[in-house]
């Protein structure tokens, strides 16, 4: 007897019985930057991220809002000040840019709406890297004092989730301990645990003003060939008290998802990176693919290899419009 799998894709509504991944509005995560420079209502669309924003605090509120009634669960925040120095002191400054978002959403929606805050020194300091620098190098444990005094602020301004991004060994334990000591014991942390020192994020350089002024993150960013290495990672940070994993970023680091997804019994994430996003937009913007159709399958190709969640840039027109695979 020949055995014949295509009985089950003969028509959309068998596929769709038998469909083993599913994407909803409920797997995703929606970035907002938020710029203090900006006054008002105003907005200002970054040039490598068509149809993406840097938004004043003010639109910050009202874009959350926009996202809270879409029925997407959660935004992340990340923060352009006006001031940046060598210790990052804006980035834990309690009437922050960040802060002040967090405070604002967190009183018009209340708990209609998951906000996540990014953990991070790059776009706060003069320098741009992610930790504090001396004679050129980037101290790892010097840096872990100021990442907790970032998360803390971000506790005391009504935050969800804290997620420290900038891959200092112990950074997750340095802020799991600051929040326990001063009663913040509900405020989950997801750890940018996976996070190489990708070519793909280029585009949120410029959108966050993040671009190091001198040398690469590779001495803390996760080398491009190393996948162990990323489990070890990964480990560490659930042993000191991360409660959900991200990898990022997610589309060329698939492989990576499904080892974790695998091996670990917590909540893991992808991060489909600025980088991902931009492409397919100038791909798209040449008619050279069917943007909608890719969207859907770069989302789903992310879910199917074992994400729990998706940071997505495209999570407000997925929400808005739904996207098929037909």
């Amino acid at each position: 007897m020949l055995i014949r799998p295509r009985r089950l894709r003969k028509n959309q509504k068998i596929r769709d019985l038998v469909r083993e991944t599913i994407l909803t509005k409920n797997d995703l995560i929606m970035p907002i930057f938020v710029d203090e420079n900006l006054k008002g209502n105003e907005k200002k669309e970054i040039s490598s991220m068509p149809n993406q924003y840097r938004f004043s605090v003010e639109g910050a509120i009202e874009e959350a809002k926009e996202i809270a009634d879409l029925g997407i669960p959660a935004v992340i925040l990340f923060g352009i000040p006006k001031h940046k120095d060598e210790i990052a002191s804006s980035a834990y400054d309690k009437n922050g840019v960040v802060q002040r978002t967090i405070r604002g959403i967190k009183e018009e929606l209340g708990d209609e709406l998951l906000v996540i805050a990014d953990c991070c020194l790059c776009e706060y300091t003069s320098h741009g890297h992610c930790g504090i620098v001396k004679d050129g190098k980037i101290l790892n444990d010097a840096t872990l004092p100021i990442l907790a005094k970032i998360a803390l602020s971000y506790a005391d301004a009504g935050v969800d989730i804290v997620a420290p991004s900038d891959m200092m060994d112990g950074r997750v334990r340095a802020i799991r301990e600051i929040l326990e000591e001063n009663g913040y014991d509900d405020v989950a942390i997801m750890s940018y645990s996976a996070k190489y020192a990708s070519s793909f994020y280029g585009p949120f350089r410029e959108a966050a003003e993040s671009a190091p002024k001198f040398g690469d993150r590779k001495s803390y960013q996760m080398d491009i060939g190393n996948a162990r290495e990323a489990l070890k990672e990964i480990a560490l940070d659930i042993e000191e008290g991360a409660d959900l994993i991200l990898v990022k970023p997610a589309l060329p680091y698939l492989d990576i998802i499904r080892m974790a997804k695998d091996r670990f019994d917590v909540p893991i994430g992808g991060y489909c990176v600025s980088g991902e996003y931009a492409m397919v937009e100038a791909a798209a913007r040449n008619g050279w693919l069917d943007r909608e159709k890719v969207i859907y399958e770069i989302l789903l190709s992310i879910k199917r290899a074992g994400a729990d969640f998706i940071i997505t840039y495209w999570a407000k027109e997925v929400a808005e419009i739904g996207l098929s695979q037909e």
